[in-house]
């Protein structure tokens, strides 16, 4: 791909900056007597300032789901493409959303590959419902492609015509009050005596899930914040969830 065609990457949906500046000194007061040494902060080291904080994003990862995606034709000024995606990410712990070209060379079939990808979490994310991110990447005038594909971590949505929109359907079920709920695997009956209401069915959760049934071992603890962790009880109910 001719990577010099793109030349922004534009985030988040919603987002708040703030800058302090420190207030500059207009003249010199007079010394005051000196103050007893105030205590140290709690998490300084003996010889040595506080200690750092821990980081509070991870990785970039692409994001769970994207939903839709549009390309803007303007024009002004030689001409520009804007292609504009929206997704859907497990919490407001994902940070600065954006749009990553992966093609290497102008490709075959003419589309142009994006990752839409942000910061992750850091940490386990608890349940929460889905917050909406967004996305612009520019392109200029004259480029190669005759179309675009999004790609999330569990979806792709491609335009196929410049300009263009499509978009899918977001899941009904983000989890966010399964806890205490029967869980439904595909195929399987639902649980006997339980109401619509109180039960979340498999089919409805169309991201990436581990289940822990109560026999069942972990082999492995690795981090996926694009991933839904069900505990289950001896009754079949959802005893604890998080996106891990």
């Amino acid at each position: 791909m001719n990577r010099s065609l793109i030349f922004a990457i534009a985030g988040l949906s919603v987002a708040a900056w703030s800058i302090g500046v420190p207030a500059s000194v207009s003249a010199q007061t007079a010394p005051t007597a000196p103050k007893p040494a105030a205590p140290p902060a709690a998490n300084a080291t003996p010889d040595g300032p506080p200690a750092a904080e821990a980081a509070t994003n991870g990785p970039p990862m692409p994001v769970m789901l994207v939903t839709s995606v549009e390309v803007l034709r303007s024009d002004r000024t030689g001409g520009l493409d804007i292609v504009r995606a929206r997704g859907l990410v497990s919490s407001s712990d994902w940070a600065e959303p954006h749009l990553l070209p992966i093609n290497h060379g102008d490709p075959v079939d003419g589309m142009l590959n994006l990752i839409f990808q942000a910061n992750s979490p850091a940490s386990v994310v608890p349940l929460g419902p889905f917050m909406v991110v967004e996305a612009l990447l520019p392109i200029e005038n004259g480029h190669p492609y005759k179309g675009i594909i999004v790609r999330s971590g569990t979806n792709a949505i491609a335009v196929k015509t410049l300009p263009g929109y499509a978009e899918i359907t977001p899941p009904k079920e983000d989890c966010s009050k399964c806890r205490g709920k029967y869980f439904q695997a595909k195929g399987a009956p639902a649980p006997a005596g339980a109401v619509a209401a109180d039960i979340v069915r498999e089919e409805d959760l169309p991201y990436a899930l581990r289940i822990i049934r109560p026999t069942d071992g972990i082999p492995n603890y690795v981090m996926d914040p694009n991933r839904l962790t069900l505990v289950l009880s001896e009754d079949g109910r959802i005893a604890d969830a998080a996106w891990d």
